[in-house]
This record gives structure tokens, C-alpha cells and sequence, in this order.
């Protein structure tokens, strides 16, 4: 079993441009606090296109998720499912968790368990299963990586949108202020060019960066104290790290809000 300690974050998400919706600027400013970043986006984004085929649109954005985790200095690593194949199963389980065994991150960020799409929530299981069995030995991932004891704390995004299925505005335990980080967060966004056309199509949403903007100063306003912002959750500590344990206020300090939530 290898110990490891280095200060990594971990963010699995869905599909290319979660990240860069929801949890971009957290990410940049854990990297300016020395934390080495990664990212996976477990669907292939192939269904995101109404001009492209499932191919070329899994190729294309695939390119401009490497572009953006790129200006983020971030390590990219491959996805393993197409979209709307996120399926909690031992087959993606076991590959996701050899992903999470080789990184070993201190701090895992992902989206919430109650989401407005499956893919979300199924990958959202997936990445707590992937990091419950990092530890055990008699696990066995695809392909196989020898387990890590190291802990690793768990914070979940708010949903797109800020609202559960039922349309319920949804609040955040924790409130970092991204607001002199936003112009880099911006130009993560805008390498998702494919999308522009997908979410005006899909969602009614042509601007997207835009929208990313006012989702943000919206959780600011959430905050009560910033003007830009991301919203988080802490997972529960047990099977993954000590209660004690909170590294994304131990890194980010005063840009972090931390409220009790009812």
C-alpha cells in the first residue's frame, strides 16, 4: 500500500464544461495555494452537438477540455464513458477508481448526490465509491493500482441551475469568494466553443458565458458577502477522512465562508 501526502485536488465531473460552470474558480485558487490539480470529465461529451456527429463531437470537446484544463495547469485524464452512459456499475466503478488510486487527492470535488440529470448523480456515486475503496486491498481496479492510504476529503458542488429536481434553490455549506479569479474562469468557459450552438439549442441558453457569470454572482449573493462565488458541501468524513478535517479552508482561509447549514 503506498502513503502518499502531497496536496492534490481531484475534481470529477460529468461532462467537458461542468467544471468550468461550477467549480473553475475554487480550482484556480487552489492551485495559485500550491495544490497540484487534476480533472476528469467521466462522459465523453458526445452527444453535445446538433451539427456533429457522436465521433467528432466527443473528438472536439475532448480537444477543448485539454484547453482548458491547460489555462488551469491542471492534469487532464481521459473519459470512460460516452454521454448518458454513466451507469453506477463495477465496470466504470473499477476504472474510475484506478484513476482515483493514481492521482490520490487530498481533496475531491464533485458534483451533489441530488442533481437535475443522471449523469450527474451517477457520477457523483461513482466518485465516492472510487474514493471509499482506494484503501482496500481486496478491490481490484481496471487496470490494477495498488491501494492508497491516504485521506481525502470530499466537497460536492451546487447543482446546475441552484436548484434541485423539484426546483427548491439549493444552499451551500461553504462559500468561496472567486471574484478576482473570474476573468480566468471566464477563459475556460470560452474554450467549450462547440457549446455555444448545444446549449442554445438544448437548454434555451445562447450566451453561456454569461449565464456562467450570473450563476456565479448569484451564489455571491447566496454568500451574503461576495460578489462572485462557488458554493460547496463537505461529504460526510466516515470511511474517507478524519472529522477534523477541512483542507479547502486550511488552503483558502479568508475566501472561504463557511456556514451552518439547517
Amino acid at each position: 500500500m503506498s502513503i502518499v501526502s502531497s496536496k492534490r485536488a481531484f475534481a470529477i465531473v460529468a461532462h467537458p464544461d461542468d467544471l468550468e460552470f461550477m467549480m473553475a474558480g475554487t480550482l484556480i485558487l487552489l492551485r495559485q495555494a500550491g495544490y497540484e490539480i487534476h480533472c476528469m470529465t467521466v462522459a465523453d461529451g458526445s452527444l453535445g452537438s446538433v451539427r456533429w456527429d457522436a465521433v467528432t463531437t466527443a473528438s472536439i470537446r475532448r480537444q477543448e477540455s485539454i484547453e482548458a484544463a491547460a489555462l488551469l495547469g491542471a492534469v487532464y485524464h481521459e473519459s470512460i464513458c460516452p454521454d448518458m452512459g454513466i451507469f453506477y456499475e463495477p465496470v466504470t466503478l473499477r476504472r474510475l477508481a484506478a484513476v482515483v488510486r493514481e492521482v490520490a487527492p487530498t481533496i475531491l470535488l464533485t458534483h451533489p448526490p441530488v442533481d437535475y440529470m443522471e449523469d450527474h448523480m451517477n457520477t457523483c456515486r461513482l466518485a465516492l465509491s472510487a474514493a471509499f475503496v482506494r484503501g482496500a486491498p481486496n478491490y481490484v481496479t481496471d487496470p490494477p493500482r495498488p491501494p492508497v492510504d491516504a485521506p481525502v476529503t470530499i466537497y460536492h458542488a451546487m447543482p446546475y441551475g441552484l436548484r434541485d429536481p423539484m426546483g427548491r434553490v439549493v444552499h451551500a455549506e461553504y462559500y468561496v469568494d472567486i471574484s478576482d479569479v473570474l476573468p480566468l474562469k471566464r477563459r475556460m468557459l470560452e474554450m467549450h466553443r462547440s457549446q455555444k450552438e448545444w446549449l442554445e439549442a438544448s437548454q434555451g441558453i445562447g450566451a453561456f458565458v454569461a449565464h456562467m457569470e450570473a450563476m456565479s454572482r448569484r451564489v455571491g449573493e447566496l454568500s451574503g458577502r461576495f460578489l462572485y462565488a462557488e458554493g460547496w458541501t463537505r461529504h460526510l468524513s466516515l470511511g474517507y477522512c478524519r472529522e477534523e478535517d477541512d483542507p479547502l479552508v486550511d488552503a483558502l482561509g479568508e475566501r472561504v465562508l463557511h456556514l451552518e447549514l439547517k
